[in-house]
Parts: C-alpha cells; sequence; structure tokens
C-alpha cells in the first residue's frame, strides 16, 4: 500500500521488483535531499532515516545504492524507513500524507 502511494506521488522504492524484507524499504523522492526529508518528517514526530544501519552517522553514499548503479545525486535522496509491530494502516496512511505534502512542498519551491 505504502509502495504504491509512493510511486503515485512521483517517488519509487528502491529494489521495488526485488525480493526484499517487508519492515525495512528505501524511498526515493526526487529533488528532495535526505536530509531536507529527515526534518520534515521529524517535525511531524515521525523517524526515519538515510542511508544504511551499518552507516549511519557518515555522509558516504549508500554502497548498496552505488552497487545497484545509483547516481550520487539520486542516492542522496533516498531515505530509510522501518515498520515495527505496532505500525499500523493508520500510520502508514499518516506517512504517505506528510510525503505528499514535503514532494508538495518541493515541487512549489
Amino acid at each position: 500500500m505504502l509502495d504504491f502511494a509512493i510511486a503515485g506521488e512521483g517517488g519509487s522504492v528502491v529494489a521495488q521488483d526485488s525480493d526484499r524484507l517487508p519492515t525495512i524499504a528505501g524511498y526515493h523522492m526526487p529533488g528532495v535531499s535526505a536530509s531536507s526529508q529527515l526534518i520534515g518528517f521529524d517535525m511531524e514526530g515521525i523517524a526515519v532515516s538515510a542511508g544504511s544501519a551499518c552507516s549511519s552517522g557518515t555522509l558516504k553514499m549508500s554502497h548498496v545504492l552505488a552497487a545497484m548503479g545509483w547516481k550520487i545525486k539520486e542516492a542522496s535522496e533516498v531515505i530509510r524507513v522501518s515498520f515495527g509491530p505496532e505500525t499500523d494502516s493508520a500510520s502508514i496512511e499518516r506517512f504517505a500524507e506528510i510525503w505528499r505534502r514535503i514532494a508538495s512542498r518541493a515541487a512549489a519551491a
């Protein structure tokens, strides 16, 4: 459901057509840096991250995205989202709505 909402808003899901864990996903928001997205989500009370968990705190491009052929600019627009056992459909809908707002503000700027 969230993958569809993100793709429908001009974003993309990292490795959407590959086997991947259902609880962790990378989302690309074109034209919006991951750091701007982190701030936007944080202001709404949602914690997301940029880069892989094993490289948190660094500014280097994700070696996984590099291996997948992502360019530096696009890779710098990817956030990582983790879902837990308490994540419900209302939380996912809220995330998608905030995603839309962040993307709309960026497009209008």
